[in-house]
């Protein structure tokens, strides 16, 4: 039997893990097994254990694979004088509150991850923390140091807004959620911290 090396085991790790993030997204972290989020990646039960030592596992390295995508896309941003208004706006969007599976993975499963095991809470509190530090750097350029708190709060409030707005039922009143919280997010930057 032929062995695979360590490109294609990376390689194999890495679709298991984008595929997952699709999937926990969308059915949440106790929607789907192993064995339909190995389906998603083409692959057999079989084969999960030689990525992951437990579904958990799956879970943390795939929520650390997402808030590292959010990262690079704040950094990216972060090139542009308007990145800030540009992410706040597609964050709090229609678009983005109709596709979960594609989104956010804290507006889509951040009341799951606070009841999950340690090992899943750890892994989503460094990277939301790295999320911060990034989102600190795109609100205020010349002082990113001083933004991680205000970073938090700006978080909170998107993460909040996007969950009451996919939570509530009627689209008119989904899109005034949507349009307050664009607004909490200025008023927030508009008061000097205490």
């Amino acid at each position: 039997m032929a062995r695979y090396g360590t490109e294609h085991k990376e390689a194999t790790r890495r679709r298991i893990v984008k595929s997952a993030g699709r999937r926990l997204k969308k059915d949440g972290l106790d929607g789907s097994g192993v064995t339909t989020l190995m389906a998603d990646a083409g692959l057999t039960n079989g084969a999960f254990y030689a990525h992951f030592a437990s579904k958990d596992a799956l879970i943390a390295a795939t929520i650390t694979d997402q808030l590292q995508e959010q990262q690079a896309l704040l950094r990216q941003l972060a090139d542009e004088p308007d990145g800030f208004a540009r992410f706040v706006r597609a964050y709090l969007s229609p678009e983005h509150r109709d596709d979960a599976e594609s989104g956010c993975p804290s507006g889509a499963l951040l009341d799951e991850v606070a009841r999950s095991s340690p090992e899943i809470r750890r892994a989503y509190s460094a990277g939301i923390l790295g999320v911060a530090d990034d989102l600190a750097t795109l609100m205020a350029p010349g002082a990113p140091g001083t933004g991680r708190r205000q970073a938090l709060g700006c978080i909170a409030i998107l993460v909040g807004t996007l969950q009451l707005a996919r939570a509530i039922d009627d689209p008119q009143d989904s899109e005034t959620v949507l349009a307050e919280g664009v607004r909490a997010i200025s008023a927030l930057l508009a008061t000097p911290e205490h």
